[in-house]
């Protein structure tokens, strides 16, 4: 079959279209822009990618007239509190516009249960997205997940960070909330399975693991599953706001994800069929089962996809493109170059840089500019990288966005998302003399940028010094 996959390079997308290649499909790919699809070369080569904003007026001929399917995978909810649920209307309304140039015949559609007579404007947004599916001239299959758990999911990684740096909580009543979590595996199960299937077709299905838990018992359950015990304690006092500020300085998820978050667990999220499960003969895994494995894929370095990686975790909104080439003029510099002896393996610490393996040099400075930049309302250092030692264009880098990461041409290049008063830029590359150029530029915003790029000077002399001459001559 040939399948439409929007929402190609979000958490669920990246996770279905390994599994679609290695059923034979053949596949185009549905971004917004197509430098950041954080695919490898051999899958990139097995796929075609078209560029759509589905919020902007349908285009004519831009998707292909043979789609036989798609996935409609397309969510807003963390990139804004107030409009989100207008923008996915939006967004649903033109993807009905342009399948209608086709001849598809099933679009397949992740939402969420939507069980609770007193829905949360996120769940809301999701049935409303629905209905609008529903009026498109083709065969709907809805799948409404309970939360989804699996090694960089949203979901899991808020707990992950609640437990394991907080062993006692005092926490808001919400955490007494009953909810049906699903692991990842059971999700991209139920959504290859219904592919073609008309059993499925024009209907509505939940789909949820075998465990009915309150957000309470779910981090009681997972200290049980890594080895320790934590204590939690409600309170009916703590406001939405006020939970929100709390998942925000304690995980790594942005102020917005953890505003609608909030405001969504106060409902149930409890499934009420199992119809999919005996149509398709699926069994879902039990919470703790997806938290092992959640943590399988994560000891072998093998998570393929996490939430943090999507634009919206951070500030970058924009194209990609628009901010590879760095500027020349207006801009305040911080340049080095060493000659190196071994160019492969300083590539690789250049490629394995940030997250658990930190910054080479004064990694307790970098940690306190990324406390103060949280403070400020930033990113943060929490994000870290999905992967050791692989990079791709778009992909989150603790505070920063990496724009170009091309390892033939031993470039990398990062986009600053910390909160600052302008725009900074952090290049490594390695020429063909085999001397290493570090660069950091910043494009200040007015007298604020300026005094804030020379009061941070004394401390550039250090860490980027330190820095470059580590990345160069440190040993594995």
């Amino acid at each position: 079959m040939k399948i439409l996959l929007t929402g190609a390079n979000g958490y669920i997308g990246m996770r279905l279209l390994p599994q679609l290649l290695e059923m034979g499909h053949e596949i185009v790919c549905a971004v917004r822009d197509e430098t950041r699809l954080s695919v490898d070369k051999e899958i990139r080569s097995q796929i075609q990618v078209i560029e759509i904003d589905f919020l902007e007026e349908p285009k004519e001929n831009v998707v292909p007239q043979d789609i036989d399917a798609a996935y409609f995978l397309i969510h807003s909810m963390s990139s804004s509190t107030q409009d989100f649920d207008d923008m996915e209307a939006k967004t649903a309304e033109n993807f009905n516009k342009y399948v209608s140039q086709t001849k598809i015949k099933q679009v397949v559609y992740l939402s969420g249960i939507v069980n609770d007579e007193n829905l949360s404007k996120h769940l809301q947004s999701r049935k409303n997205v629905e209905d609008i599916l529903y009026q498109g001239d083709f065969n709907l299959t809805v799948l409404r997940a309970g939360i989804i758990v699996g090694s960089g999911s949203s979901s899991f990684e808020i707990i992950r960070d609640l437990c394991e740096k907080l062993p006692v909580m005092i926490t808001p009543k919400w955490v007494l909330t009953k909810t049906q979590p699903i692991a990842i595996r059971d999700v991209i199960a139920f959504l290859t399975g219904v592919l073609g299937n008309e059993k499925t077709y024009n209907d509505s299905f939940d789909i949820a693991g075998p465990n009915v838990l309150t957000y309470k018992e779910m981090l009681h359950k997972y200290a049980e599953v890594r080895g320790f015990k934590n204590w939690i304690w409600t309170v009916p006092i703590m406001t939405p706001k006020l939970s929100s500020y709390w998942l925000y300085f304690v995980t790594s998820t942005s102020y917005k994800l953890a505003l609608n978050l909030v405001d969504s667990m106060k409902i149930e999220v409890v499934a009420k069929d199992t119809r999919l499960q005996d149509i398709l003969g699926i069994t879902p895994h039990t919470y703790k089962e997806a938290i092992d494995l959640a943590f399988k894929k994560i000891e072998q370095n093998l998570v393929v996809s996490s939430w943090k990686d999507s634009m919206i975790s951070g500030r970058f909104v924009e194209n990609l493109e628009k901010h590879i080439q760095v500027p020349k003029y207006g801009i305040l510099k911080d340049y080095k170059q060493l000659k190196i002896s071994n160019p492969e393996e300083v590539l690789e610490r250049i490629w394995s840089i940030g997250g658990e393996t930190g910054w080479y040099y004064g990694n307790w400075l970098w940690k306190i500019r990324g406390f103060m930049d949280k403070l400020s309302g930033g990113v943060g250092l929490r994000r870290g990288r999905t992967h050791a030692n692989k990079i791709f264009a778009g992909d989150s880098l603790d505070f920063w966005r990496v724009l170009l990461a091309d390892k033939k041409a031993k470039r990398l290049l990062l986009f600053a998302e910390m909160k600052l008063p302008g725009e900074a830029w952090l290049e490594f590359k390695i020429d063909d003399d085999n001397i290493l150029h570090q660069t950091a530029t910043f494009r200040p915003r007015g007298l604020r940028g300026r005094l804030y790029w020379y009061s941070i000077v004394p401390f550039h002399y250090f860490i980027f010094g330190g820095m470059i001459k580590n990345i160069a001559h440190q040993k594995n």
